[in-house]
C-alpha cells in the first residue's frame, strides 16, 4: 500500500490553498504534516479523502489514480478520516456514531463484532459510554469516538486532523499513545498536527508545509533538531501552538 500525492494544487474559489504539493506516504509510516495555520495542511487531507476537488496533479493509492473518485468510494478503498473538530453526531449514541464509520462495509456481521471490540479495547472509555448521547462527552472522549468511527471502516491509511486540538496535556499524550499502537497493529498514518513536538515524536517522516508549498522533507527525528523548525514550531507559548 503506498499513497502518493504527485504535484497537486487546490483551489478555494480563486485562492490557491495548496500550490504543487507533492508527498508520498509508505505502508507502515506514520507521516506528518506540521505548519503553521493557513499553510494547507487540512486542505491536504480533505483533497486526499475526497471532500475538496483536485485542480491538477494526482493522488494515487495502490497504483491507482483516485483524483476523481468520490468521497464514499475511497472509504471502500482503505482512505478514512477523523476530521479537524471531531465531526461527531452528538444526538446519537457512541455506538451509533461508531456503526456509522462501517456504514460502506460489506463483512459479515461477526467482522463487525471483532471491529467494535477492537475500538473498545483502545478506547475503554467509549464501551463504558456506549449508550450515552455523543454530545454529552468530554473534548477527549469525542476525539476517541471521531478516531474509533474512522477505524470501523477497516482503513488501510488513517488520516488524522488535529486529533489533540483542545485536549488537556494527560488525554494528549494518551491519544498519541493510542495512534501509535494504531499504527503498530498495521494501519497507516498521515497526521496533521499543531502540536509538532509530540508529532515529530511519534512520526517516522514529516513534511513542513508553508502556504501551500513543501518547504522541507526529513525524517521526523532530524527535524526535530533542525533549527529552523524548532525555532518556528517547537519554542515555547505561541510558537508551539502552530
Amino acid at each position: 500500500m503506498r499513497l502518493e500525492i504527485k504535484d497537486l494544487h487546490v483551489f478555494y474559489g480563486k485562492i490557491e490553498a495548496i500550490k504543487g504539493i507533492s508527498v508520498t506516504v509508505n505502508q507502515g509510516e506514520i507521516v506528518t504534516l506540521i505548519g503553521a495555520n493557513g499553510a494547507g495542511k487540512t486542505t491536504m487531507l480533505k483533497t486526499i479523502s475526497g471532500l475538496r476537488p483536485v485542480a491538477s496533479g494526482q493522488i494515487l493509492f495502490d497504483g491507482q489514480d483516485i483524483s476523481k473518485v468520490s468521497a464514499h468510494d475511497r472509504v471502500s478503498l482503505g482512505i478514512s478520516q477523523a476530521p479537524e473538530g471531531r465531526g461527531i453526531f452528538p444526538g446519537m449514541t457512541v455506538l451509533e456514531n461508531l456503526e456509522i464509520g462501517k456504514y460502506f462495509r460489506k463483512e459479515r456481521k461477526n467482522e463487525m463484532s471483532e471491529d467494535l471490540e477492537k475500538v473498545y479495547h483502545l478506547f475503554p472509555r467509549l464501551k463504558e459510554r456506549a449508550t450515552q448521547a455523543g454530545g454529552t462527552l468530554s473534548g477527549g472522549e469525542q476525539q476517541m469516538l471521531a478516531i474509533g468511527r474512522a477505524l470501523m471502516a477497516r482503513p488501510k491509511v488513517l488520516l488524522l486532523d488535529e486529533p489533540s486540538m483542545g485536549l488537556a496535556p494527560m488525554m494528549i499524550a494518551n491519544i498519541f499513545r493510542i495512534i501509535t499502537e494504531i499504527n503498530q497493529s498495521g494501519t497507516t498514518i498521515l497526521l496533521v498536527e499543531q502540536n509538532a513536538q509530540q508529532a515529530l515524536q511519534r512520526a517516522h517522516r514529516a513534511y513542513v508545509l508553508e502556504t501551500g508549498h513543501v518547504v522541507k522533507e526529513a525524517k521526523a527525528s532530524d527535524l526535530l533538531n533542525d533549527p529552523d523548525v524548532k525555532a518556528a514550531y517547537l519554542g515555547t507559548g505561541a510558537a508551539a501552538a502552530h
